[in-house]
């Protein structure tokens, strides 16, 4: 497989988890596993790039570390939301119409 092969799979591997975002939002949990889908590909298509122009890997690390806090922050929202209102749907928050 060709470098660009890859890249366009992981593109629509993206375009895939972007389409279950917002098809699926009524619980939290849903968005969250695909926000954490599109992470990892992102991520996956960083290293693929980065790896072939430059040798540094420290953006790689950087953006792990900000994709780590980013889903300790979603499961801290996630279990006062459940704590409070008993389930994850977003439609269960008053501040929250959609």
């Amino acid at each position: 497989m060709t470098m660009n092969f890859v890249i366009l799979i992981v593109l629509f591997m993206i375009m895939i988890g972007l389409s279950v975002f917002i098809s699926l939002r009524k619980h939290l949990l849903t968005m969250m596993f695909s926000l954490e889908f599109i992470t990892v590909n992102l991520f996956f298509m960083f290293f693929l790039k980065m790896s072939f122009l430059f040798s540094e890997t420290y953006f790689l690390m950087l953006f792990l570390v900000f994709t780590v806090c980013e889903g300790v922050l979603g499961l801290g929202v996630l279990i006062n939301l459940i704590r409070c209102h008993g389930n994850d749907k977003i439609n269960s928050v008053s501040g929250v119409l959609w």
